[in-house]
């Protein structure tokens, strides 16, 4: 038997599941059947106002929505969060139809000419990757006649320790070198760019909150330097973000009003260079992950080699990252409970695994439950972010998965 993750506290204590106070069964109904994401609004209202009143007051919230672009979800994020950030052009039409230009960026590698040219059309912020980009960017600008809003994304000269994906301290696809920055910024400002600052993120999924202190600190210190060395003041820094969620037995949640507190501190310390920047954090999982279940019933309970697998209608063409192929280097457990019964007493050490024809197809592996019937419903969770968008949906033709935000909106 292996261990799983924590239920996250929303959920935790429950004897039957329900999703911001209604039924599984009834909000599978309503969905129209399994497998399906549920998503309690309510729960990520709370996160967005708790990360609020533990932040200094001059510190925005940025929601990246490639965490989860569902169109309900973002709809409710966009009314309360400050900004959007995107990484695509599909992206960014999405979070057009929700929040104004002037409060979405656009970052990521690799943007086409027809996206940079939709993002400077809307007046969104572009976070240019490279020298070569800023100069099709502004290409672009002179073409349409319009002056391009360009932040210059930083890949810093650290990391943030105990990342899951680090993006700094080293080569990257993402961002300029910080050393190249300065001359970069220059010459954005001399060729009449509204250059709009730095974009400084420099890895994400730590659980390590004296880790996230440390970045955040020395984010600051290098916006500062950059700035005295551009000889310009940055309207905007972008602090990235990083917080992670407990997805694994052993893990724990970061604490955002120690991270908080010490960012006030250190904006207090901050030079005259910066004093009036304006400065936000960029987080997509922190927000809505533990919002989120995924929801797969059980066709089949096998035995094999001594061994039993619970046969489910779902799998990781909407789940990857709980099945271990998102990066994940040792395949553990998340999460995961049956939702008729969950506080049951386990009787069977059981794999969960999927209807796909791979043996990638694991959700659950040699994990503890109550008995198990054809029928029943599976729930993963820490499934509001990178779930179904973030998975090979299109791997063997099955349907997609079903998605519901609650509170319901007719």
């Amino acid at each position: 038997m292996k261990p799983v993750g924590p239920i996250p506290a929303g959920f935790a204590g429950q004897s039957r599941l329900s999703v911001g106070g209604v039924d599984f069964a009834e909000l599978l109904d309503r969905a129209g059947d399994t497998p399906a994401f549920l998503y309690d609004g309510g729960a990520m209202a709370a996160q967005v106002a708790r990360l609020r009143a533990a932040l200094p007051e001059q510190v925005g919230v940025h929601y990246a929505i490639k965490a989860n672009p569902h169109a309900a979800v973002l709809a409710a994020m966009a009314i309360l969060v400050d900004g959007l950030d995107v990484a695509s052009g599909g992206e960014l039409a999405m979070a057009l139809a929700v929040k104004r230009a002037a409060a979405i960026s656009f970052a990521g590698p690799g943007k086409r000419d027809d996206e940079l040219e939709q993002a400077i059309a809307a007046g969104a912020t572009l976070h240019v990757e490279s020298e070569g980009e800023a100069d099709r960017a502004l290409a672009i600008g002179g073409r349409l006649g319009l002056r391009p809003r360009i932040a210059v994304r930083v890949n810093p000269d650290f990391e943030l320790r105990g990342s899951g994906m680090r993006m700094g301290g080293r080569a990257s696809p993402f961002g300029v070198d910080a050393a190249r920055v300065p001359a970069l910024v220059r010459r954005l400002v001399a060729t009449g760019a509204d250059w709009h600052g730095f974009h400084i993120f420099a890895g994400s999924q730590t659980l390590d909150t004296a880790a996230i202190v440390e970045a955040q600190a020395a984010t600051l210190a290098l916006a500062e330097r950059l700035a005295e060395e551009v000889g310009t003041v940055p309207a905007f820094v972008n602090l990235g973000g990083g917080f992670g969620i407990p997805y694994f037995a052993g893990d724990t949640p970061v604490d955002v009003e120690a991270i908080g507190k010490t960012l006030g501190e250190a904006l207090d310390r901050r030079g005259t260079v910066l004093a009036d920047t304006g400065f936000a954090v960029e987080l997509g999982r922190w927000l809505v992950g533990e919002a989120g279940v995924y929801c797969t019933r059980v066709v089949d309970v096998k035995e094999s080699g001594g061994e039993t697998f619970v046969v489910v209608d779902g799998g990781l063409h909407h789940q990857l990252a709980a099945s271990g192929n998102f990066g994940t280097v040792v395949r553990r457990n998340y999460p995961v409970a049956v939702a008729e019964r969950m506080d049951a007493v386990p009787v069977m050490t059981a794999s969960v695994v999927g209807c796909l024809c791979t043996p990638l197809d694991r959700l659950a592996d040699r994990v503890a439950l109550p008995p198990v019937e054809v029928g029943d419903t599976i729930v993963l969770f820490q499934a509001g972010a990178y779930g179904a968008t973030a998975s090979p949906a299109a791997f063997l033709g099955h349907p997609p998965a079903r998605e519901l935000l609650v509170p319901l909106r007719d």
